[in-house]
Parts: C-alpha cells; sequence; structure tokens
C-alpha cells in the first residue's frame, strides 16, 4: 500500500537527496512546466515561508509523490502488479489518483495547481489556520471547539483532532484548551476543509467537470459512476 502526504509534510531542502537518482530531477522539471512552477528550486532551496504558500505547497507535494513514485517504479504498469491499494492524505488524494492511473500526471499537476491556486485565495481573504489537538476526552475536545466556533477539520485517529479557523479562534483554543490536551499550531496557510475555502470550491468544480476519469487498473476512460461500479 502507497499512502500519500498531505499539506504541512513539505520541509525546505526535503527533495534534495532525490536529486542523485538518476532521472528523478527530468521528472520534476516536466511536472513543473504543467504547474508553471519551478518545483525544483521549492523542493531545494527555498525557504520555509516559501513553500508553506498553498499554491506552492500542493503542487509541490503531488510533483514529489509523482516524481519519487515514478522514479522507484519506473514501468507505470508496475505499479498496477505490485501496489495492492493507493491512498491519500487531503491533497495527497490526487497524487494516489494519478498514481493509480485514474488521472495522468499532467492530468493532476493541472487540477492541483488550480486547487493550490484557489485554496490559497480563499485563505487570503481572512486569516485562519490549523491547530492539532493531542489527547482529552473526545466529546469533550468536540465540545470545546464548538464554544470557539473551530470545525473539526480532520480526525487524525484516536487522540489527535485538527482544529480549524480563523486565527484569533485559534489564539482563544490555545489560552483555553481542553482539559488534559495539548494543543500545536500547524504550519498551513489556512483552514482547510472548512467553509473557509468554499470561495475556491465553484473555480475547482468546473476543472473536475473537464477531467477524464480512468479506472485502475484498467487504461479505457469511463464515467466515475461506472468506476464506482466495477
Amino acid at each position: 500500500m502507497i499512502v500519500a502526504p498531505g499539506q504541512g509534510s513539505q520541509s525546505p531542502g526535503f527533495l534534495s537527496p532525490w536529486l542523485d537518482l538518476p532521472g528523478f530531477g527530468d521528472l520534476l522539471e516536466r511536472l513543473s512546466r504543467t504547474a508553471g512552477l519551478d518545483l525544483l528550486a521549492h523542493g531545494t532551496v527555498s525557504d520555509e515561508e516559501t513553500i508553506k504558500d498553498t499554491a506552492v505547497a500542493q503542487p509541490l507535494l503531488v510533483a514529489a509523490g509523482l516524481a519519487t513514485l515514478r522514479t522507484l517504479l519506473a514501468d507505470p504498469a508496475q505499479t498496477a502488479r505490485s501496489v495492492g491499494a493507493l491512498a491519500g492524505h487531503s491533497v495527497g488524494e490526487i497524487t494516489a489518483a494519478a498514481a493509480a492511473g485514474v488521472l495522468t500526471d499532467d492530468e493532476a499537476m493541472t487540477f492541483v495547481r488550480e486547487r493550490g491556486s484557489g485554496m490559497a485565495q480563499a485563505a487570503a481573504a481572512t486569516p485562519t489556520g490549523m491547530s492539532a489537538v493531542l489527547g482529552g476526552d473526545a466529546d469533550e475536545v468536540l465540545a470545546v471547539l464548538d464554544r470557539h466556533g473551530l470545525t473539526p477539520a480532520n480526525m487524525n485517529g484516536a487522540g489527535q483532532v485538527v482544529a480549524a479557523g480563523t486565527l484569533e479562534q485559534l489564539a482563544a483554543l490555545q489560552a483555553d484548551p481542553p482539559a488534559r490536551a495539548r494543543v500545536i499550531p500547524l504550519k498551513v496557510a489556512g483552514a482547510f476543509h472548512t467553509h473557509h475555502m468554499q470561495p475556491a470550491v465553484d473555480r475547482l468544480a468546473a476543472v473536475a467537470e473537464a477531467a477524464v476519469i480512468r479506472c485502475w487498473p484498467a487504461s479505457s476512460p469511463r464515467s466515475p459512476a461506472r468506476c464506482a461500479g466495477t
């Protein structure tokens, strides 16, 4: 099984070691052309603040996942033969879809380019963010988030909930956390997976409508409904 990570997993220089592998840099440059970004630079020399930008981070992470996969499993058909399942966390779902052949690499990069740009614009409208809440009673954690007007954006497993909302709401949570819980601010640029991202929905829906969906491991295009039924 391969699981592709979501936004926040990038770090300055994280792709530098991969450039030692033959062909990796070429793959990253090709994906950069579709994204309209210098992802080679962003994965090697750009600073933390630059790659935190949603419009950069999302294409960077999808390109990083695809380039590493194509380098390790050079034959795309090999993925279908040797990988039992593919999944992704948030934007990593796009990586997984391309890795499975549901989208081509270029389609995935076009989709994530529009996703990242749209979400960056939505995030800029109101200063928002996310914080991980570790520990505490699950019901009490949700009650405290509700009291502060925050959204439980991610349920990352037992004992970890990601709260999302305005910076003022997150600051209030930090000052008044649930009992026996720690609140850790996350290095993200907005309140993802919440109503704050609504302005990006229509823009992304138009891109999704034009996409050709393919069923893994079959290569022929099919409708999403038929894919779901296979």
